[in-house]
């Protein structure tokens, strides 16, 4: 597979080539070693699809997990006290654990112990491959990759989704970059305040590129 699509946003991308040149350069090493045709072992049950191969959400899940435990990246749990309202998060973000909770105490709030969880974190660098439904990737960023940024576990986050090409060899209604990165492109700073970057994949390499360009432009007499 490649990365054939991409929105940096805060330039998030810039930041890992200027802060994490070679864990980014790790990222793109496992991406282009997963050939998305071993993962091909999903037969369609959909009516416009019934009986097609289709690539499997779950074995691509389980190569990426594969290949990036093997390298060190790991699940990592962030646990906090939820806040009541604007200024006691501002309070919380700057508090560990064991402080969070007596200071709601003493704002007479009630305090409730939450956590959010990511696969794969390395090198302040938070991976979330999602080959969902779209409110899944909304929930990475604004509830994952933020609480991870506020308790300053990360310094950027990364969505890996499916770009279209790829979506037509999945089930239908699964995610695609192209939805995702006109939605995100402007919001700035105010909506999302960290770095990120949001990358498609296309489950055809390069070299599977050229070579059906090849056949494609060879002559046949």
């Amino acid at each position: 597979m490649r990365i054939s699509k991409k929105y940096s946003h805060l330039n998030g991308e810039e930041w890992l080539l200027v802060h994490e040149k070679d864990t980014y350069q790790e990222i793109i090493d496992v991406i282009q070693a997963i050939d998305a045709e071993e993962c091909r072992t999903k037969i369609s049950k959909e009516i416009r699809m019934k009986g097609k191969s289709l690539l499997s959400p779950k074995a691509l899940n389980a190569e990426f997990d594969k290949r990036f435990s093997a390298l060190g990246w790991e699940s990592v749990r962030y646990t906090y006290y939820i806040a009541h309202n604007h200024e006691q998060m501002a309070a919380l973000m700057n508090l560990p654990l064991e402080q969070q909770k007596q200071y709601l105490l003493d704002q007479g709030a009630e305090p409730l112990l939450s956590y959010n969880q990511t696969d794969h974190v390395k090198h302040g660098i938070a991976i979330e491959v999602q080959f969902g439904k779209y409110a899944f990737v909304a929930y990475d960023l604004f509830v994952k990759h933020l609480a991870f940024y506020q308790g300053r576990v990360i310094d950027v986050g990364i969505e890996v989704l499916p770009t279209k090409a790829m979506q037509r060899e999945m089930s239908i209604g699964s995610v695609i970059t192209r939805v995702n990165s006109t939605t995100y492109s402007g919001t700035g700073e105010a909506i999302l305040p960290f770095h990120w970057l949001l990358s498609g994949l296309n489950p055809i390499s390069l070299r599977e590129d050229w070579l059906l360009l090849a056949s494609k432009s060879s002559y046949h007499g």
